[in-house]
């Protein structure tokens, strides 16, 4: 879905109008973003708080609502189809904004009524949700019948198309640098970003690496629609995480994720803590089977990372952003900062140096 540039003529020179490409009107007297995704799922600001396991709960997901984005709740965070039909109620109760659910469908150690947990999506009336993992093929007829849109997270173009082909209304690219299971082909959001807009006919959002407005602006000149975000909305005071893994991402750089789970062909991007290291020695160490590294990387070691803030309870997601990360702010604070800041580069520093 490649974007138009615009240019025009004042006196001698050509102008490059970059208000066209990336999407930024004024509107009264503040500069609003207007795309192809704040018309689609009608709200204000094109930032998207990614759906995250035990971090995407009403709490969060109905502050970022509020501020005029769009979040969304993780459906396996919720014990059962049923739970999550009770957050999604409770998240209504938070706000009167629109807001998704993300359903990350995934290889597990016990088995998981996807189907269950799709209906219940269907039926809450939600407008959107986030699929991640396997193609959410088997599943587009429940969304489909109850006019839910399907946005579908890819690392690849293969796999882009695949889900454009499918039905979904727009499709999420995930760069290397996300945190999660960012693919096997290692092709970072600044070529896979621009690639999936020039093969893509739906919206492209961009995701992995995007932490401040910089990052920001730089998406919308490469195409994309909106941005999602996990990492930096973990580092907000509406996350239900312990404050020691938000001072973590603070501290951290964008040299302190591990990548694990290759020789699985399941590649993760987490933390770089002791737990990390220990799966990635045992996989080099040739010939390993899940077994050897299964009580490592299990989620309730990793749920206990979130509550106790014991940061080597076990493995926790986190994405190069975390370079980026450097305070603790609201939810509304940060969304607000993204907007106003990426419209004064792009005012302030960009257009003044086509002119």
């Amino acid at each position: 879905m490649r974007q138009s540039v615009t240019f025009y003529e004042e006196g001698n020179r050509l102008i490059l109008d970059l208000r066209q490409v990336t999407g930024f009107v004024r509107s009264e007297n503040e500069m609003v973003i207007k795309t192809a995704i704040t018309e689609m799922f009608e709200i204000k600001h094109p930032i998207i708080q990614s759906g995250m396991q035990r971090v995407s709960t009403a709490e969060l997901v109905s502050s970022v609502a509020n501020a005029g984005a769009l979040g969304f709740l993780s459906a396996l965070t919720q014990p059962s189809p049923d739970a999550l039909a009770d957050e999604i109620a409770r998240t209504r109760e938070m706000t009167d904004k629109p807001f998704g659910v993300n359903l990350t469908l995934l290889p597990t150690l016990n088995p998981v009524p996807y189907e269950a947990y799709a209906q219940v999506i269907a039926d809450s009336g939600v407008p959107v949700v986030e699929t991640a993992g396997r193609s959410p093929g088997a599943l587009m007829h429940i969304f489909e019948q109850a006019g839910v849109k399907v946005v579908h997270k890819c690392t690849s173009i293969k796999h882009a198309k695949k889900a454009e082909a499918l039905g979904c209304a727009a499709v999420t690219i995930d760069g290397f640098e996300a945190a999660g299971h960012p693919g096997e082909d290692d092709v970072t959001s600044l070529v896979l970003l621009p690639r999936a807009v020039d093969q893509l006919s739906i919206p492209v959002i961009a995701c992995g690496g995007f932490g401040d407005a910089r990052g920001v602006l730089a998406a919308f000149a490469l195409g994309a629609e909106a941005v999602a975000m996990g990492t930096r909305f973990m580092a907000t005071q509406e996350a239900p995480i312990h404050p020691n893994v938000k001072r973590q991402l603070i501290a951290a750089s964008e040299l302190d994720t591990k990548l694990i789970l290759r020789s699985f062909r399941n590649t993760a991007r987490v933390y770089a803590n002791s737990i990390a290291e220990d799966v990635a020695r045992i996989e080099g160490k040739g010939n390993a089977v899940f077994d050897d590294i299964a009580p490592l990387v299990s989620g309730k070691r990793g749920a206990e990372v979130l509550t106790s803030g014991d940061l080597e309870a076990g493995i926790w997601w986190a994405g190069l952003s975390s370079g980026l990360v450097h305070d603790v702010p609201t939810v509304g604070d940060l969304i607000e900062r993204l907007v106003s800041e990426s419209t004064k580069i792009l005012q302030q520093n960009l257009v003044s140096r086509f002119s």
